[in-house]
């Protein structure tokens, strides 16, 4: 066994017995290569990473691989999920060479930690050629390394204003440009299968998020049709667990077929706040379907003892990608038996596989009543069988050997749980889920928070790792979201607290955005910000939110003029190629026009909230009381005549209360 025994990472306890001398990120590691003058082999990865899984069978157990390396390197393994700080550094460098990234990300390194050269997967014999072509470079041409690391540290240091040519702008919204945002986008959609024009596919949620911010504010149709075919395919396909529940990372191909099967806790968090939203617009029951079954999912698979979630199941089992999820004809048959026939027709199962390798697996294009019906196999209670199907299937695989689970807490990936099943709740009103939301809320309060502080991850009782900014921002986010769905005004006091503290180690005021790590955090070679949207939306914009909705909630004007500057400096990028900002831009939809603030005030304040919630007004906050609050928006603020009062607001200023739902409504679209 090797250093990394002594760590609660499951993805470097997953490297423990590896002939590698595997040193996990820190100062011994960093002190050897010094002192040694070695080069330092920084390999970055995750647990339910597939190809991470092949790299370390093909060279990492190799005792011969791994004496080369020994020799001539300091080996550092780092989970990135655990250590965003050092991958987001290493993996703008290896970009900054030309190298598309991934994972597995192996960099090398000065002794000083500067990077020189990178790579992702690479099979053994390349490996080992690129072994013996780093050493001699570090041996022999030592100061052209130097000279390509500072080139590459000093493009990492960089300012990002400077990077992407992002300056101060007054502070104007105009409708007219969430039309210009929405054109740019339109140009990579797949208007057939849904998602953008590009395999493999990936769930990208702050897309949908926008689009369902720009339909609310246009009521373009094309912005609708595309949202619906997508989130259909995404909820019907592949991806999509149709036996437990639960969404995959992305497929591999373009038709959401085969996925890369592990499941990660950050994209079943957005996919539930989009669902939601989606169904509050549509009302469509596949949605629905898919929240539920997603919430009973993560409850029975990745909720811990202590009410926070685990992080990801990995893509493997049995060494074998996908073996948990896929099924042979044979095997369908004898769990299905008279069902099988119409099953076998709905989902195209062969005795040659759908997939490869004699392997099917469940995937549809259209809802099953509908395919069902296409191909002659419907019923009269074809939707009660179909259900007693897929149940007969998960119990069959009860008796499968699992995917590894990544059982580490990150206080990031729960934030966004929080918001997603706060999101779920305000969609359906099952008051299970609020108490789901609740419970994890406080999970991140009680655990992972010390001195007013967050801490990253959180493994057998302990937290661990200065907060990042994603810490901040998702747990804020979701603090903001239990407010809304509890009037419980200590969750507001969290998030204030948590946004001060964010706003005075993380915020960079000369150039108007927050750093990823805190001013008190370990001190890598680059300080980065984190700006653009991906799978996850950048810390920056998700914080730019929550200081908007603060300022709102809370009558904070710094706040809001902190938010407002963010957002003008990134409109050069939402008019240019809003596909890698479009969290930022669901943002702009909210300042293109006012937002409304619902408060509401009397006994009955949560049922006349949870029937607000049915309806999709996603440029709104809501305030409320059963008694009387101190809060700007409900300072003074008395029921209507012993009933419970609505005052629907805008800037401030509110109209004459009235006590239901409906008159709230009228008011609100009468502005």
């Amino acid at each position: 066994m090797n250093r990394l025994s002594q760590q609660t990472s499951p993805y470097l306890l997953q490297h423990a017995h590896n002939p590698v001398d595997w040193y996990p990120w820190g100062k011994d590691a960093l002190t050897k290569a010094k002192t040694e003058n070695k080069p330092i082999l920084v390999s970055i990865g995750y647990s339910a990473c597939h190809w991470c899984h092949v790299m370390e069978r093909e060279c990492f157990e190799k005792e011969a691989i791994a004496e080369i390396m020994n020799a001539h390197f300091v080996c550092i393994k780092v989970d990135r999920e655990e250590r965003p700080d050092v991958d987001a550094v290493y993996m703008d460098a290896v970009q900054a060479m030309g190298v598309r990234g991934g994972w597995p990300l192996n960099v090398f390194l000065l002794p000083d930690s500067k990077p020189f050269y990178g790579v992702t997967y690479l099979p053994a014999q390349n490996w080992v050629q690129l072994l013996k072509s780093i050493d001699n470079a570090f041996q022999n041409h030592y100061p052209e390394l130097v000279n390509s690391a500072e080139g590459f540290v000093q493009n990492m240091i960089l300012p990002e204003s400077s990077k992407y040519g992002l300056t101060d702008a007054a502070s104007s919204y105009n409708p007219s440009d969430l039309d210009l945002m929405f054109e740019h986008l339109q140009r990579n959609f797949d208007t057939l299968k849904g998602g953008m024009d590009r395999a493999p596919k990936f769930p990208m949620p702050s897309i949908y998020k926008f689009l369902l911010r720009y339909f609310d504010a246009s009521q373009n149709p094309e912005a609708l049709a595309q949202l619906e075919l997508s989130l259909n395919r995404i909820a019907l396909g592949g991806i999509y667990d149709h036996v437990g529940g639960g969404w995959a990372r992305y497929s591999v191909d373009d038709e959401w077929f085969i996925p890369h099967f592990e499941k990660m806790l950050y994209d079943n968090a957005q996919l539930l706040s989009i669902y939601a939203e989606a169904y509050s617009l549509t009302k469509n029951p596949l949605y629905k379907d898919r929240i539920l079954q997603t919430v009973t999912w993560l409850k029975s698979e990745m909720l811990s003892p202590e009410s926070g979630f685990y992080s990801a199941l990995d893509a493997d089992s049995q060494g074998m990608e996908g073996k948990f999820y896929i099924w042979e004809a044979d095997e369908l048959k004898s769990i299905l038996k008279e069902d099988f026939d119409w099953f076998s027709k709905l989902y195209n199962i062969s005795k040659v596989g759908n997939w490869e390798h004699g392997y099917n697996h469940l995937h549809l294009i259209d809802y099953p009543e509908k395919t069902a019906r296409t191909k002659g196999i419907d019923t009269e209670n074809f939707s009660e069988k179909y259900k007693a199907a897929l149940n007969a299937l998960a119990v069959a695989r009860q008796a499968r050997v699992r995917p590894g689970l990544d059982d580490k807490i990150l206080s990031s990936w729960n934030g966004l749980l929080v918001k997603g099943l706060s999101d779920s709740y305000r969609a359906l009103g099952d008051e299970e889920i609020r108490e789901m939301a609740v419970r994890t809320g406080e999970f991140i309060k009680k655990r992972m928070t010390l001195d007013g502080q967050l801490r990253h991850s959180y493994k057998n009782g302990v937290a661990t790792i200065t907060g990042f900014l994603e810490d901040y921002a998702a747990t804020i986010q979701g603090y903001i979201s239990l407010y809304q769905i509890t009037f419980n005004e200590d969750w507001l006091s969290q998030a204030l607290q948590l946004a001060d503290y964010t706003i005075l180690n993380f915020y960079d005021e000369p150039e108007g955005f927050f750093h990823f790590t805190d001013q008190h955090g370990e001190i890598l070679v680059a300080r980065k910000k984190e700006l653009f949207d991906n799978v996850v939306p950048s810390s920056n914009s998700i914080m730019a939110e929550n200081l908007y909705v603060l300022a709102l909630l809370l009558d904070r004007e710094n706040f809001g003029k902190i938010a407002d500057r963010m957002l003008s400096k990134m409109s050069k990028l939402m008019l240019g190629d809003v596909q890698w900002v479009t969290n930022w831009a669901a943002l702009y939809c909210l300042r293109a026009r006012p937002t409304a603030e619902i408060a509401i005030v009397g006994e009955n304040a949560d049922d006349i909230r949870k029937d607000f919630d049915r309806f999709f007004i996603p440029n709104k906050i809501v305030t409320g009381t059963t008694t009387s609050s101190e809060l700007p928006l409900l300072k003074n603020r008395t029921d209507l005549h012993g009933k419970t009062a609505i005052y629907v607001c805008f800037d401030k200023t509110c109209q004459l209360p009235v006590n239901n739902v409906e008159d709230a409504l009228s008011q609100l679209a009468s502005h």
